[in-house]
């Protein structure tokens, strides 16, 4: 069974990509998902916050010492050089993880704002990163902020990074545009090389007895592939660059459906921290049964099967779909209301 992939650019064994977390934030951790079968695997991010916090620690530093005398520039030592910090632990990391595996390791960059911080891309691709995972998680706190700002925002931070480097850059998006599929094509146009789909927000909540606000961390649940698998659908074969989805992937069957539905690659997180590096090989054994049974030679004869058909008014496809799921539920859920 032939279950090679190519995403962004790049060949990958199989469409299983280890996405950010605990369990790729060390080597060994990136070693053991990559020993259990994994096509390619993405670090945890590294937040623009800290990238301006070393920074302006720097330029502190300077500015205290720069006239002392007139060589002073010429050897003063860097924030990063004199005391390891956030920014030289995370290159080390991506150092030390691409020469471990021979799988592609993918850097993350979490970002809200534009500005020099983008720079540290280029960073990241010196330091062996095979792409960048471009992580834009802006919260328009402010109710006068327009939605085309925000999408402004995006492209710009798109722009900048992909000046800065020339490996491969994914934008990871969340679902909260009105035209989510729009915003996608826009950044297609702007040179992203792959969008991935969709970001989960983790929004704080309300603890009522507590009387405070806590963080809202949790896994993500099947339940929640619903709605990146309808836009994937609906944007395979529309753009040029490559789709990821993530989210909601549990078992072999979440995989196949995202790839029915168009995804590139099916990337995960909750799954492996509930079950382990292990689940990597039952996630892609249960996928050849699955593309055996259904008479497939290959992950590629199963991409985009369901997805919606080029030419086909998308809005109009999953407006039937709505009013289809609608009708299920009524008849499903009709016999429990009480008559009278």
């Amino acid at each position: 069974m032939d279950l090679t992939t190519h995403y962004l650019g790049m060949a990958l064994r199989n469409p299983l990509v280890a996405s950010p977390s605990p369990m790729t934030s060390t080597v060994d951790g990136v070693r053991g998902l990559a020993d259990a079968g994994v096509g390619a695997v993405v670090l945890p991010s590294l937040f623009e916050e800290e990238v301006h916090h070393e920074q302006l620690r720097e330029l502190h530093l300077m500015e205290r010492f720069e006239d002392a005398f007139a060589e002073a520039r010429s050897f003063f030592p860097t924030a990063a050089g004199a005391v390891p910090g956030t920014t030289k632990r995370y290159l080390s990391l991506v150092e030390r993880a691409a020469s471990s595996v021979d799988v592609p390791v993918m850097a993350s960059l979490n970002a809200s704002s534009d500005g020099g911080w983008t720079r540290f891309a280029h960073s990241m691709q010196e330091a062996g990163a095979a792409a960048i995972e471009l992580n834009i998680y802006f919260v328009p706190g402010d109710p006068h902020t327009s939605g085309r700002l925000v999408e402004d925002r995006h492209v710009e931070i798109l722009h900048h990074v992909k000046s800065a480097v020339s490996i491969p850059v994914a934008v990871k998006l969340s679902p909260h545009f009105s035209s989510p599929g729009q915003m996608v094509l826009r950044l297609d146009d702007a040179g992203a090389d792959g969008v991935v789909l969709f970001n989960r927000f983790l929004h704080p909540d309300v603890d009522s007895d507590a009387l405070a606000v806590v963080p809202g961390v949790a896994l993500s649940s099947p339940e929640e592939g619903r709605l990146p698998r309808a836009w994937i659908a609906i944007l395979h074969g529309r753009v040029v660059g490559s789709i990821a989805a993530t989210t909601g992937v549990e078992d072999a069957s979440d995989v196949a459906a995202y790839l029915l539905a168009g995804a590139d690659v099916v990337m995960t997180a909750s799954a492996l921290l509930r079950h382990g590096a292990g689940h990597v090989g039952v996630l892609l054994d249960g996928l050849e049964r699955w593309l055996e049974r259904q008479r497939f030679q290959a992950v590629a004869s199963a991409r985009g099967r369901l997805a919606v058909p080029v030419g086909v008014d998308g809005t109009a496809y999953e407006r039937v779909g709505y009013v289809s799921a609608l009708e299920h539920a009524r008849e499903h859920y009709a016999p429990l209301v009480p008559q009278g």
